[in-house]
Order: C-alpha cells, then sequence, then structure tokens
C-alpha cells in the first residue's frame, strides 16, 4: 500500500518510494546454499524456506494543505493506496480520526482525500486521523490502522498587533540622548517557524526627531538633547511595527505613546520687580500680616519650593516673613510695635531660595533672586499707653474707707498728647470696693476690705483721650488685701472627743489642735490653758506640746457611764499676732466603753444608733410597747407553768427515774436546817414519818437554826446513828412500792466550814485597798465590769451588789 500527494514531487520522495516496493519482494533461496537458521523452514521435498518479515504495505508521509482556500472546489489534500489494491475496486478506504467526515473526506475506492472547509492556522494547526483499508467482498481489514498528520500550512495572513495600547510613558526633561523612555512589543498571531510571517519590525511614523526606536527590540529612546519641559511637555509618539521583517508586502500594525516630559530643577525663581512699596499704619498689631511678596518659578512641586528670608537688619529686628506653601507667596507679619513719630519708613531686602537644588544643573547659575521693600508707617490715631503692662497694688484690712491704693498713669502716644482720663471698668464690678481719680489715676478704697472673705480683687482701669473718648485703652491691675490680726484662734474640732471608761490616770485622752483664719506670715503660733478663774478640774488637765498642739489628760482613774457620761472642758487659745488674740473653746467629752485590750475603740454614741437608723419618735414608741407586751406574755406564761403542780406519785409502769438538779449551796457540816437530824437520831420518829420523806419534819421547821439556840434533847444523843442508817438503807431496798421522792431544800445560812472562805463583804475591812486590779481585764469581758468597781471608790454596799451580779451572771 502506498500513499501519495500532489504536492510529493520531489525527486528524493520518488527514489524513497521506488525503494519501499522493490523490498516487498520475497525471494525464495535454495536450502543447499543457505544453511538453516531460525527464520527457515525445511521443506518435506528437502528444500528450504526462508520467511521473511512482512513489510507494512503503507508508504507514509505527512499531509500539507494550506489555510484560507477560497475556491469553489474542495480542496485536494493526498492520496492513500495499498500495495493490496490492484486496482479492480475490491479494496474500501476508512478514514477515521479529528475532522473526518466533515472536514475531511476521502474517495473509498480512489482513497483520494479533499479538505471541504477553509482552514485556519491560527484556530488549529493540525489534525490527527486514522485510515485503514478493508477487503470489500470480505470486509476483512487489509492492513492494520494506521495514524497520520495533516498540517495546514501558515500563509501571512495575520497583521502585528499592540494588546495594551495606547502607552503612557514619561521621562525628565533635559535628560541625555539615547535615554530610555518605554519599551513596546507587538504580536503576530502566524506561525513563527515558518517564514517571515511573525517576524516583526519597528519603526516610527510620528515622533521624531525628538525620539527614536530599536527595530528590533522596540525600546524607544530620546533622540534630542536638553528637551525643556517649560518650552514643551507632552509628544504623542506614534510606532509601527511590520511583519514579512519589513519588505514589501509584509501587513503591519501601529500604536501611539504618550510622553510627558517631567520636571527638574532647571530654573531659579525671580521677583517680577526689584522694587516694592508697602503702606503699614502704625496702628498694625504685633504678629498680624501687613503684606506679601511673591517670586516666579517656572518649575513644579518641590522644585518650585522657595524659601523667604530678610536678609538686612533693619527690616528683620521689625518684621518677619515667612512662606505659604499652596500660594508660594512670602507673607510679611510685624514683629514689634510701630510708631511714627519714631520712625516713618523701613526699607527690607527680601531673598527668595530654591530649597531643593540639583547639583547637575549648577551651571545654570544661583537658584535664587532678591528684591528691596520699602515699607512706609502711616499716622494713626492712637489710643493712650500706660506706663507699664500690668499693675501690682496692695492695702491692708480694714483700713479707712478712702484709703489710697495706688495710682496708674497713662499718655497720648500721638504729638498732639492730649490729655487723658481714668477710669474703672463697670462690668467686673471693681467700683463696689474702689474708685479711681479720673484726672490723677490714684485708686483708693470705697468700704472696708476683709482679708478672709476676699483676699485680692481684680480690676480694669481703662485710659481715653479728651479729644477722642472712643480710642480707649485697658490695663489689668490687682489689688492684694493684707492681713492684720482680726480673727481670735478656735479649737479645731473635727472629731468628737472620747474617754474610755478604762482610762488611767496620765493617759492622753486627745491631741487638739488650733486654727485662726488670719495669716502669719512666719507661720502660725498656739499657746493652750485651761480656763482660769474656776477651781481646779479633777477629772482632766491640759498640756501645751508647743507645737501648735495640746493634749488633753486624764487625772483620775476609771470613768464610769452609768455616773456621768458627758464632761465640759473649757479650753483658751492664744494667738502669736500683734496684739495677742485668745479665743475660748468648750469641748464636750463622751464616756463610753472601749474593747478589753484597749487597741480599737469601739465607742459609740446608743442614743445616735436610733437616730441613725431614721425612727421617728413615735415609730420608737410603739416599738417599746410591743416589746413590753411581749415581755408580760411571757411572764405570764412562765407563772402558768410554775403554778401547774406535777403529781407526786408516778404511774408504776413508768419506770424512768426523776432527775431533779439543784441550784442552791448548801451551808456545809453546821447546816443542820437541810436535813432533820433528829430523824436520824429517834428511830421512833422516823418511823412515824416513814411515808412522807418530802416534807420537812415539824420539828426541824419549828426549830431553825443551832446557832439561833435550838438544841436536840440530850437523850437522841446516845443513839447509835450508823446503825440507824444501816437500817433505814435495808429498808429502802426491801420497799419496792416507795415512790423516789427527793426533798426540795432551802438553804438561808451560810455556814463556816468551806475551805474557802467567804466571798462576802461583810466581814471585810471598810478601808479601800490599793490593790491594782487591772489585771481581771485580762480575764475577758465577764470580768469587766469587776475591774472597773474595784478600781472605783465604791462603798461596801455597792461592791457587795456588784459581787452579787457578776456572780450571777
Amino acid at each position: 500500500m502506498r500513499i501519495s500527494t500532489i504536492f510529493c514531487l520531489c525527486p528524493v520522495l520518488v527514489c524513497l518510494c521506488f525503494l519501499q516496493r522493490c523490498y516487498g519482494v520475497s525471494h525464495h533461496v535454495p536450502t543447499s546454499k543457505v544453511p538453516i537458521t531460525k527464520n527457515q523452514t525445511k521443506l518435506a521435498n528437502g528444500e528450504t524456506e526462508v520467511h521473511h518479515r512482512p513489510k507494512r504495505g503503507w508508504i507514509w508521509n505527512q499531509f500539507f494543505v494550506l489555510e484560507e482556500h477560497i475556491g469553489p472546489d474542495a480542496q485536494y489534500v493526498g492520496k492513500l493506496h495499498s500495495n493490496s489494491d490492484k486496482g479492480d475496486g475490491s479494496v474500501r478506504y476508512i478514514l477515521s480520526g479529528e475532522g473526518a467526515g466533515s472536514i475531511f473526506i476521502i474517495n473509498e475506492v480512489t482513497g483520494d482525500i479533499h479538505a471541504t472547509e477553509s482552514l485556519d492556522r491560527e484556530r488549529k494547526a493540525h489534525y490527527v486521523l486514522h485510515a485503514q483499508a478493508f477487503d470489500r467482498n470480505t470486509e476483512k481489514p487489509l492492513e492494520p490502522k494506521s495514524e497520520f498528520i495533516i498540517k495546514v500550512q501558515d500563509i501571512n495572513d495575520n497583521a502585528p498587533k499592540f494588546p495594551d495600547g495606547p502607552f503612557v510613558a514619561a521621562v525628565p526633561e533635559m535628560s541625555q540622548v539615547g535615554t530610555s523612555v518605554y519599551q513596546v512589543t507587538a504580536s503576530d498571531a502566524d506561525d513563527p517557524t515558518y517564514g517571515n510571517s511573525a517576524r516583526v519590525v519597528y519603526s516610527i511614523l510620528q515622533g521624531q526627531p525628538y525620539f527614536s526606536i530599536d527595530p528590533k527590540t522596540g525600546v524607544i529612546r530620546t533622540a534630542l538633547a536638553n528637551m525643556d519641559r517649560e518650552a514643551r511637555e507632552h509628544y504623542a509618539v506614534v510606532i509601527q511595527a511590520k511583519d514579512m521583517a519589513g519588505s514589501v508586502g509584509g501587513l503591519s500594525g501601529s500604536t501611539t505613546i504618550n510622553i510627558t516630559l517631567t520636571d527638574v530643577n532647571d530654573n531659579p525663581p525671580k521677583f517680577p520687580q526689584k522694587n516694592y512699596q508697602l503702606y503699614v499704619p502704625e496702628s498694625a498689631q504685633v504678629g498680624k500680616p501687613v503684606g506679601k511678596i511673591k517670586a516666579n518659578d517656572e518649575d513644579l512641586g518641590v522644585n518650585a519650593a522657595i524659601k523667604y528670608s530678610i536678609i538686612n537688619s533693619e527690616g528683620a529686628a521689625m518684621f518677619s516673613i515667612a512662606t505659604d506653601r499652596d500660594t508660594r507667596e512670602g507673607i510679611i507679619s510685624l514683629k514689634k510695635p510701630l510708631n511714627y513719630e519714631r520712625k516713618k519708613t523701613y526699607t527690607l531686602h527680601i531673598e527668595g531660595v530654591n530649597t531643593h537644588v540639583e547639583p547637575r544643573f549648577s551651571y545654570l547659575g544661583p537658584f535664587k533672586d532678591t528684591a528691596t521693600l520699602k515699607i512706609t508707617v502711616g499716622d494713626v490715631d492712637e489710643p493712650p499707653v500706660f506706663s507699664m503692662d500690668y499693675y501690682i497694688m496692695d492695702v491692708y484690712e480694714n483700713a479707712h474707707i478712702g484709703t489710697e491704693v495706688g495710682a496708674v498713669t497713662a499718655r497720648d502716644p500721638d504729638s498732639k498728647n492730649s490729655p487723658v482720663r481714668y477710669f474703672i471698668n463697670l462690668s467686673e464690678h471693681g467700683d463696689k470696693y474702689f474708685n479711681i481719680d479720673m484726672d490723677s489715676g490714684v485708686i483708693k478704697t470705697t468700704q472696708s476690705l476683709d482679708r478672709e472673705d476676699m483676699p485680692w480683687h481684680n480690676i480694669t482701669v481703662m485710659a481715653s483721650e479728651v479729644d477722642n473718648p472712643s480710642l480707649l485703652s485697658h490695663v489689668p491691675v490687682t489689688v492684694q488685701v493684707l492681713d492684720v490680726n482680726d480673727n481670735p484662734p478656735e479649737i479645731k474640732t473635727d472629731e468628737e472627743v472620747v474617754v474610755c471608761e478604762s482610762s488611767r490616770p496620765g493617759q492622753v485622752i486627745q491631741t487638739i489642735a488650733a486654727v485662726d483664719k488670719d495669716d502669719f506670715a512666719n507661720g502660725q503660733r498656739f499657746s493652750f490653758s485651761l480656763l482660769s478663774g474656776i477651781p481646779v478640774n479633777p477629772n482632766f488637765t491640759l498640756k501645751d506640746n508647743e507645737d501648735n498642739t495640746a493634749s488633753i489628760i486624764a487625772r483620775r482613774r476609771r470613768f464610769s457611764r452609768l455616773v456621768q457620761e458627758l464632761y465640759e472642758l473649757p479650753i483658751v487659745v492664744w494667738d502669736g499676732g500683734e496684739p495677742a488674740l485668745s479665743g475660748t473653746s468648750t469641748l464636750t467629752l463622751q464616756v463610753c466603753p472601749c474593747q478589753w485590750n484597749g487597741r480599737v475603740q469601739t465607742c459609740q454614741d446608743e442614743r445616735g444608733l436610733l437616730s441613725s437608723a431614721g425612727l421617728s419618735t413615735g415609730a420608737l414608741i410603739a416599738i417599746l410597747l410591743c416589746i413590753v407586751i411581749l415581755l408580760v406574755i411571757v411572764v405570764l406564761f412562765i407563772t402558768l407553768r410554775r403554778s401547774k403542780k406535777e403529781p407526786l406519785i408516778i404511774s408504776e409502769e413508768d419506770v424512768r427515774e426523776n432527775v431533779v438538779t439543784y441550784d442552791d449551796e448548801g451551808g456545809g457540816e453546821e447546816d443542820t436546817e437541810a436535813f432533820d437530824i433528829i430523824a436520824l437520831r429517834n428511830p421512833a420518829a422516823a418511823e412515824e414519818l416513814k411515808f412522807r420523806r418530802d416534807v420537812r419534819p415539824e420539828s426541824a421547821r419549828q426549830c431553825g437554826r443551832p446557832a439561833r439556840g435550838c438544841h436536840s434533847p440530850p437523850e437522841l444523843d446516845q443513839v447509835n446513828v450508823q446503825k440507824f442508817i444501816k437500817q433505814r438503807l435495808v429498808e429502802a431496798d426491801m420497799d419496792t412500792g416507795g415512790p423516789p421522792y427527793d426533798s426540795l431544800q432551802t438553804y438561808a445560812y451560810e455556814g463556816q466550814g468551806s475551805p474557802t472562805g467567804s466571798i462576802s463583804s461583810l466581814d471585810s475591812p471598810g478601808t479601800h485597798s490599793e490593790q491594782d486590779y487591772n489585771y481581771l481585764d485580762d480575764w475577758g469581758p465577764e470580768f469587766q465590769k469587776l475591774a472597773e468597781l474595784y478600781g472605783e471608790d465604791m462603798d461596801v454596799a455597792e461592791l457587795d451588789v456588784a459581787i452579787a451580779v457578776t456572780v450571777t451572771t
């Protein structure tokens, strides 16, 4: 099988096809001349058959088809031919793959391939197809399916393009020749590997002689030296890109590059004129602008920034100049007040200098310029001028009305020297305390001044010319009121003075200080003492600490709040003024209980507790009535319970024991009232009282204490008490029906047999003991009251009652 095309007419290809066909012939070689190899078979007749590898029947080439075919007929691509094709139509050719049947069709008999559509290489450069030959009769393939490629051959049908144009570029002015500006790149969709269809050459259509372009790289460069932005700033350069290496018949495309010359500082500032004049009235305010001047600079931005300065001393002493960044003007301001009578004209030499200078343009000269400004001062009728910017005066308090405080002076600065009148600004109420003489400017008091009420007075004095009262001047005047000793000192009583009940003689109760409304230049000096002319205070004394404080000291031991709760202590305080003044203050000292350790005071006013709770008198009375009613109810309830008698004999089924707690103290061995000793010594009498052991014997109730003369009969002394007790014990053990009664005994006599002795004060000596009972404070709060009572001078009866209360508690 072979494949041929109308384009494969090259002699070399013809030779190759001829050789390919020659290799397809089989040769039979005699066996006797050729040894048998693995590719040979020995036949029955003794001959050897050589097996050659069958050659593929395709003569294989690439097919080419021109793009953009315009003819009315289908474009011939090539021909498929198999070696098995004898030209009798028994072979059928089948084509498959990309575009088979639509773009490419094949004649099944002849194997001719045609393209039915116009192809575009830029859209698809090649097509992959498969060809196969079948036996038309048997429909069996004569050859395996083979793959081949149809390439679309390029023609120059696409012009170069600049996809991102037009372009914008910039280059500094005054750049050297050959300075790179921008690089453009054009694209061509044609095949760059085939011919010159995609070979692009660049050229300038518009923009010469200012710029040039490299024909191969497309780099745009400056072609003219010293291009000045101030002369021309913008350039529109048209660039052309042409394929086919720029030859005739090539396609071309163009674009525009807008090139701008950026500014550099190549122009110095210049004043439009060398001499200027300016009129400034002498009333111009200091620090305010009085005029402006401007130098021109053709550059832009920072290259045109100018700094102005006054270079002569005469002008710099009176005026200042600053640059306005927005307008680039020099703003002239006044530094000192102008006075037409002193100086009528000023000359200023003003210099303008670029702040940003490029050294490579220094050859163009200095980047600065100067101008002269002549200022003429105008005469203006000015208000009066005070001799001082402000005045400070002083006067003693309590000075007589009309006392002179001070004086202010003002004058007319103009040459006519008009008289001046003075007055006080009424809006500040300065006339309430002072007035001023309108001719002399002397300030006097109009009422008595009190330093403690207002130590400083601020007034404003105004001055005007007689000829022109509308021109006013103002000056502040401060009057200080000096102090005199006209206020007596007082005790500073910010806190309540508290006296603890456990205070000791010599203990400091409180340290007090004094205050004085007067002002002492060298510090306040106070002395303290108790009020004289009265009896000596037995409870407290006062000690002057000589540091403007004094200490209140207790003179006796212990204070009782129950005895006296409040004490008054008059104290006299002297100041150190001239003349010295004194004041008497009465302090109220409150007695309150303190903590037993004495470190933290818990003294509070119980009366204040109620008031702090916010309760009215009616509410307190209602609460007290409720409490009283509750107490009455409780007492009635207890009384009813005590009056209810319990049964003396309990049920036999109740086997519990009755436990009776006795809170009474016995009288000792000598207390015979607790039990009837006669019952122990007279068994006969005891038999009579066998079943009423819970009742005191009648003889004992009639007798009383032995100390009062009641004695046992002498005949009972002979009874054996021990024997009697044993007998009664046996009877009690044998008697199962007797109730376990106990006797309630009342002791009204204190015996003498206790080894601890008596704690009663009846037999104690009446003299006061000097023993220190302060150690009882360490036993706890329970013994605090006992310690306080022992420390006070109390009689025997009071002490006995206190001991009884303490022991009961």
